[in-house]
């Protein structure tokens, strides 16, 4: 009988140690992929508005494209360094931690789309800027338009990975659902099975 209830106390450990492990793996691939769509908005970006900041004038278009080289360099900085990040993480954690970076991961995007929509808001307010200062209108109005396509996508971005995310997260409910207080109040029950 004690061996049959080590051999499940042992099988147990290991179902419980790799549902994180799972879920993290799964956490980082998403990661992965969008720290990888970042990378390529941004460089295709930066390729683009090279061509057309060489070729512009110094009209608004020239400013447009500085805004949006300059955008997707800081953009590349960010991105690549989360990439390598998500790429070498240890999914091996346990599962307290694994809500805890989860719930970071989350956080994170969520701030950022707050932050995004202040940019956006800047470049409106650029725009309102160049009505009123006709000496530099061109370069309020191409920095607004830069500001409102980069502000515009990393909305759409920062609110599909918030999205993304969060239900990637609902994997861990049954998991935890199966958690409960002892009757002493001093350690947790794992109920196996429904």
């Amino acid at each position: 009988m004690k061996i049959i209830l080590f051999i499940i106390f042992i099988s147990s450990q290991y179902v419980f140690a790799q549902i994180p492990t799972d879920f993290n793996k799964q956490r980082y691939d998403i990661d992965k992929k969008l720290m990888l769509t970042l990378t390529t908005w941004s460089s295709a970006n930066i390729i683009a508005s090279s061509i057309g900041w060489a070729s512009a004038g110094n009209g608004e278009a020239k400013y447009f494209h500085q805004m949006n080289v300059m955008w997707s360099a800081i953009n590349i900085g960010l991105a690549l360094p989360g990439y390598f990040k998500a790429r070498n993480s240890n999914a091996q954690i346990s599962l307290g931690n694994t809500l805890r970076k989860q719930s970071e991961t989350e956080q994170a995007f969520l701030f950022n789309t707050g932050l995004d929509i202040a940019y956006l808001t800047a470049g409106f307010l650029l725009k309102s800027e160049g009505k009123h200062n006709i000496p530099k209108q061109a370069q309020f109005n191409g920095f607004g338009n830069g500001l409102l396509l980069q502000g515009g996508f990393l909305f759409l971005f920062d609110l599909s990975a918030y999205i993304i995310h969060r239900h990637h997260a609902t994997l861990l409910n049954p998991t935890l659902d199966r958690l409960t207080m002892s009757s002493s109040g001093i350690g947790l029950n794992w109920r196996i099975g429904k």
